[in-house]
C-alpha cells in the first residue's frame, strides 16, 4: 500500500513539475513582452529582463501616436466580430442543413468540404487575391473577411454536436408546431450555447491576429490596416524602436484577453460539452 502511495506521488511531482515547465515555456515570451514595452531605449540594450521601472507608459503613449494603433484597433475588431459572426452563421445553417435534411449526395458534398480542410491557407493566396481584386474588395472591410466566411472544421464540430442531440427533442418540437427555425433558434442553439461560444472565440481570435491576408489586402490603404499590419509599421530598419514594437503587442492583447475572460465560462462548457460524437 505504501509504495503505491509513494509510486503515486512520484509521478504528481513528475506531472507537475512537467506542467510548470511547460507552463513558464508558454508564458515566458508575453513576461518578455511586457517588460520591454516598459523600458527606455537605454535599457533595451541592456541584459536585464525587468525595466527599472512600471510606471513609464510613454512607449505606449509613442505607439498609439506614431502607429495609428487607434484606428488600427477598430478596423481588427470589426473584421474579427463581423468575421466571426457571418462565419459562425453559416457554419451552423449548413451543420443543420447536414444533420437534419436528407438528399442526393449528402455524404460526398459533406465529405469534399471536409477535404477543403487539407489544403494550406498559402497556397490559395494567389487566386484569394485575384478573386477578391476583381469583384473591387481591395481595401475594403468586406475583402478581408470575406475569406474567412465559410469554416469546414466549424461545419464539422457543430455537425456532430447536432447530432449528439436526441431526435427525440425534435419530433417534440414539430408536436409543438415549431418549424425548422424556432426549433433551431429556441431548443437547438441554447443546448449548444457552449459549443458555439467556443467556436467563436477561437475565430474572433484567429481573425484578430491574422497578418498576411489583411496586410496585402490593404496594401495601398493604410487607414484600413489591422493592428498586427499596424504593429510592423512602428519598427524599420532606420529606427529600429523594438520597445514601441512591444508596446503595440501589449495593447494588441488586451481586447482578445478581454474578450477571452468575459467568455471563459462558457468556453469551459463548451470543451467539456463538446465532444465529437460520430
Amino acid at each position: 500500500m505504501m509504495k503505491r502511495k509513494t509510486k503515486l506521488l512520484i509521478e504528481d511531482i513528475v506531472v507537475t513539475t512537467f506542467a510548470i515547465l511547460i507552463g513558464l515555456v508558454i508564458i515566458f515570451p508575453i513576461i518578455y513582452c511586457v517588460c520591454g514595452a516598459f523600458k527606455t531605449p537605454s535599457e533595451f540594450l541592456s541584459s536585464g529582463l525587468f525595466p527599472k521601472s512600471f510606471t513609464n507608459f510613454e512607449n505606449f503613449k509613442e505607439a498609439l501616436a506614431k502607429g495609428n494603433l487607434l484606428r488600427y484597433t477598430v478596423n481588427s475588431l470589426i473584421i474579427a466580430f463581423f468575421g466571426t459572426a457571418i462565419r459562425l452563421v453559416i457554419s451552423i445553417l449548413a451543420a443543420y442543413c447536414f444533420t437534419y435534411y436528407d438528399f442526393r449526395g449528402k455524404n460526398f458534398v459533406f465529405f469534399l468540404i471536409l477535404g477543403t480542410m487539407m489544403i494550406p491557407g498559402d497556397v490559395l493566396l494567389a487566386t484569394n487575391y485575384l478573386t477578391v481584386s476583381k469583384m473591387h474588395l481591395l481595401n475594403t472591410y468586406l475583402g478581408v473577411m470575406i475569406i474567412s466566411f465559410v469554416s469546414a472544421s466549424q461545419m464539422f464540430m457543430l455537425r456532430q454536436r447536432f447530432k449528439s442531440v436526441p431526435k427525440d427533442m425534435r419530433e417534440a418540437a414539430e408536436i409543438d408546431g415549431y418549424g425548422d427555425f424556432w426549433y433551431m433558434w429556441r431548443v437547438l442553439l441554447p443546448i449548444c450555447k457552449p459549443v458555439i461560444t467556443t467556436l467563436f472565440v477561437q475565430s474572433f481570435i484567429g481573425l484578430w491576429n491574422a497578418y498576411l491576408w489583411p496586410l496585402i489586402v490593404t496594401a495601398s490603404s493604410p487607414n484600413m490596416r489591422t493592428i498586427m499590419v499596424g504593429i510592423t509599421k512602428l519598427n524599420s530598419w532606420e529606427d529600429e524602436n523594438y520597445q514601441l514594437v512591444l508596446a503595440g503587442v501589449c495593447i494588441s492583447l488586451i481586447p482578445s484577453l478581454i474578450f477571452f475572460i468575459i467568455m471563459r465560462r462558457n468556453m469551459k462548457k463548451g470543451g467539456m460539452d463538446g465532444s465529437l460524437v460520430g
